[in-house]
């Protein structure tokens, strides 16, 4: 069972950055790809992006390729999520989970261990 602890959100104004953290404890995570997602009020948790247990490979929603960049550090047993440009309706609940699929997979059935969530505000 792996443990995911999510960090870094706060209350920024539009135009701001974060980056949130994903650390991973009761077990490495290097084997397997991970996943940021988001769940605004009112609304269905959805994708935000994906990377592959090497780094090698990331993926984003259309609503945030350009302005998010996912990264890992598997010696720290952690991936990121570094939000420029944050626009209103980036706000959300933040959450990280660990992909199942093999293959690599944006669909959240793929994706366990889910994190408690970091809250992420952004004033217009």
């Amino acid at each position: 069972q792996v443990q995911l602890v999510e960090s870094g959100g706060g209350l920024v104004q539009a135009g701001g950055s974060l980056r949130l953290s994903c650390a991973a404890s009761g077990r490495t995570v290097s084997s397997y790809g991970m996943g940021w997602f988001r769940q605004a009020p009112g609304k269905e948790r959805e994708f935000v992006a994906r990377i592959t247990r090497s780094g090698g490979v990331t993926r984003y929603a259309d609503s945030v390729k350009g302005r998010f960049t996912i990264s890992r550090d598997n010696a720290k047993n952690t991936v990121y999520l570094q939000m420029n440009s944050l626009k209103f309706e980036d706000t959300a609940v933040y959450y990280c989970a660990r992909d199942t699929s093999g293959y690599g997979s944006s669909e959240q059935r793929w994706y366990d261990d889910w994190g408690q969530g970091t809250q992420v505000t952004v004033s217009s």
